[in-house]
């Protein structure tokens, strides 16, 4: 599958990139150098922004959207690669086009993903539609180690207790969880924003389905709504190569070491923090958090 999209890719191994500060926030290598790319981009009237900390469920909603846009039609949905579908604004690597580039080539209206924290999203994007979707600290962490294992677009993580105290200090790709997620938190009532908890959709994704069509002011018959259900349900998108990212070769997400879409549960963190981590952690997050609105569930 992946000679049958990326065929000049067939033996390219990508270079990690390094961490390069703006405004603050770390970021890749190559997000960095092209920021006034992103910056003078100009969103359209129609455009529909995802915004999630990495790891929070930013594929899953792509895949809930897409399907809403084809009025659950699964083979529209097979039309190419979810990264085709709907671009990562803030994408670039070479011997590939560009986020940017793949999002002035498509029809309105456009849907577009970042990982940017809403100080960096380009002035364009306020007053446009944005869906954002937050996950608990501590599942998100362990999601985002095992994705730095297996994705050379992003820098070495090093073991498990070295990465634990990076994400604590905000020191990794897209920077501070708690300043992404308390970001976003705080404009939610100022701007079209939908906030969604990871957690909510996984304990009722029809509930939440219906909360992001009623806020696309999109009407759906029942079967459309059931069918949108199963075809976003975990299982089915870890099979399918569209939405797994299995049509990327291995030198640049290495499958073999974890998955994309790994297990999609909430609580796994129970499974990798030590006793010691895991008080550390809620030292910490009761500081970064503790006098905060924005409560989240699974996290203590």
């Amino acid at each position: 599958m992946e000679l049958e999209y990326h065929p000049e890719l067939r033996d390219f191994t990508l270079r990690r990139p390094q961490l390069k500060l703006l405004e603050d926030v770390p970021l890749p290598d190559r997000v960095a150098d092209n920021w006034e790319m992103v910056k003078n981009f100009q969103a359209k009237p129609d455009d529909l922004l995802i915004a999630t900390y990495p790891k929070s469920g930013t594929t899953w909603t792509q895949g809930i959207v897409d399907l809403m846009n084809q009025n659950g039609d699964v083979k529209m949905c097979k039309r190419a690669p979810v990264y085709e579908r709907i671009p990562f604004l803030e994408f670039f690597q070479e011997m590939l086009p560009s986020g940017i580039e793949l999002i002035v080539k498509m029809a309105s209206p456009r849907v577009i993903k970042t990982h940017f924290p809403i100080q960096l999203v380009p002035k364009y994007f306020w007053e446009q539609d944005t869906i954002v979707v937050a996950r608990n600290a501590k599942d998100t962490l362990v999601s985002y180690f095992h994705f730095h294992r297996m994705n050379h677009r992003l820098p070495e993580p090093g073991y498990w207790p070295e990465f634990f105290q990076t994400f604590l200090h905000g020191q990794v790709s897209w920077g501070s969880w708690y300043d992404h997620v308390k970001g976003w938190w705080e404009e939610k009532d100022k701007h079209r924003i939908l906030f969604l908890f990871y957690e909510d959709i996984k304990e009722n994704p029809r509930r939440e389905i219906l909360k992001v069509a009623e806020f696309m002011e999109n009407v759906l018959e029942e079967d459309v709504i059931e069918k949108i259900v199963h075809l976003s349900s975990f299982k089915v998108m870890k099979d399918n190569p569209m939405a797994n990212y299995g049509t990327l070769p291995m030198g640049i997400m290495d499958q073999n070491i974890s998955r994309f879409m790994r297990k999609g549960e909430v609580g796994d963190w129970k499974n990798h923090f030590t006793v010691s981590q895991n008080e550390d952690f809620d030292e910490h997050y009761e500081r970064q958090m503790g006098h905060s609105s924005l409560k989240f569930r699974n996290v203590l």
